[in-house]
């Protein structure tokens, strides 16, 4: 039986413009949905978060363009850490799913990889 979960991800663009946010935050959002077997229908809500680096488009906009568009979907800006990575996009997506937690794929692409060594590939 479904039930809700979270999944998340993140990735990095080399450039602040408009279309590598929209590549990368397409490409971060198809392997999410990818390798958790998830389809459009499947999505409940996503948060998108981005550095203070990164200004030349929302991540949303880029979910909306690849389909996204009847799923809430809502931006925010990440908190400035020192040593953080630069220019990140992070999501977080609410999802039903009859998987269980251990069984759930967060996905790091790009600079991204090494923010969560602990989890599985």
């Amino acid at each position: 039986m479904p039930c809700v979960r979270a999944v998340r991800g993140a990735t990095t663009v080399d450039a602040d413009t408009p279309e590598q946010v929209t590549t990368r935050i397409q490409t971060l959002m198809r392997a999410l949905m990818e390798r958790n077997a998830l389809v459009v229908d499947d999505l409940i809500s996503v948060v998108f978060t981005a550095t203070g680096d990164l200004v030349s488009k929302f991540p949303a906009l880029a979910a909306r363009e690849m389909g996204l568009g009847h799923v809430p979907l809502l931006c925010a800006r990440e908190i400035d850490v020192v040593g953080a990575t630069p220019r990140c996009l992070r999501v977080l997506a609410h999802v039903h799913t009859d998987r269980a937690p251990d069984q759930l794929h967060h996905v790091y692409l790009e600079g991204a990889r090494g923010l969560r060594d602990d989890l599985p590939e």
